[in-house]
């Protein structure tokens, strides 16, 4: 079993029925999915698409799909349907290994980090971590790097408030500034 998973059970339900009030364990906020996401923006250049495709699938073990544009936009050099990012939708046990990844390896990577702000999280408890960099990940720190392109992180919560999903990312071990 994935030792993230594994702290969940052991200390975070019963930490949170502590905090909550609650006796039954159904009733703790559980983790949901996990959205990767990179924007390639209007670039026509084929390798930066395949560079963030390659390194998306890399970072999050599973194939990402591309996000078409909806709208043509000319000043731009934009149509309809051609593909502008990448996401990559994580569940279950892929979930916790990238949680587990991203916590104890990629956030320590980032250049002058102090802790993330407790406005990342949204009213109704997801959480959303923007990485300007992708090479904090290791899988990526090997390749022939020319461009760094930024990722979106949302962590999917089934937290109703914003103090419950703080102190539910909290105690999985999400490192806030104090």
């Amino acid at each position: 079993m994935n030792k993230l998973k594994e702290k969940y059970i052991k200390e975070v339900v019963p930490g949170m029925k502590k905090i909550l009030g609650v006796k039954n364990d159904m009733a703790v906020p559980k983790l949901i999915k996990v959205v990767i996401s990179s924007g390639t923006g209007s670039v026509s250049d084929n390798n930066k698409k395949e560079l963030v495709e390659k390194s998306l699938k890399l970072i999050s073990g599973q194939k990402p799909y591309g996000n078409p544009a909806k709208k043509s936009i000319a000043s731009f050099k934009l149509r309809e349907g051609m593909i502008i990012g990448y996401s990559v939708t994580l569940r279950g046990e892929r979930m916790y290994d990238f949680l587990e990844k991203l916590i104890n390896v990629a956030i320590p990577r980032i250049r002058d980090f102090r802790g993330l702000n407790a406005s990342i999280i949204d009213e109704v408890g997801n959480l959303s971590i923007g990485i300007r960099e992708h090479i904090v990940f290791p899988e990526t720190s090997n390749q022939d790097v020319r461009e760094a392109f930024g990722l979106g992180i949302t962590v999917v919560s089934g937290a109703k408030t914003k103090e419950e999903a703080l102190e539910f990312f909290k105690l999985l071990g999400f490192p806030f500034k104090k």
